[in-house]
């Protein structure tokens, strides 16, 4: 037997080795893994359109240091009892934005702590800056 024969066994051998594994292990052709990729992607828009479909609670939006981003929105619901229920965990802010329609309005937190307290509509969107 010559080398190159040899080589060329060990080879083969091992190739069968390889493809007897992969068959034991579950490895899958990029065709099947294409197919699986197809079905999950297929999946998640589906979820993502039965979500969309769903009547959405009203909410109000935070950005800043809060616990909770995302507060549900109730009629007479006021920028201070909102802060309080999303958790504001920041100091004295510097700055606070409502931003209804997109409109930014500014509110001065000193008057706000003085008493002077905000309705807020739903789909409000509020910043809090330090």
């Amino acid at each position: 037997m010559r080398f190159w024969d040899l080589r060329f066994g060990i080879f083969l051998g091992f190739g069968f080795w390889v493809l007897g594994f992969s068959l034991l292990t579950g490895c899958t052709s990029q065709t099947k893994a294409r197919e699986q990729a197809k079905a999950a992607f297929m999946a998640g828009q589906q979820s993502a359109m039965m979500r969309m479909a769903q009547p959405q609670k009203p909410v109000v939006t935070f950005i800043g240091q809060v616990q909770i981003p995302s507060v549900p929105w109730t009629e007479g619901l006021t920028l201070a009892r909102a802060i309080v229920t999303a958790g504001y965990m920041g100091r004295d802010p510097k700055q606070i934005l409502i931003v209804r329609n997109g409109q930014a309005v500014p509110v001065d937190p000193k008057q706000l702590l003085a008493g002077e307290d905000i309705p807020l509509q739903a789909g409000d969107l509020v910043q809090i800056t330090q």
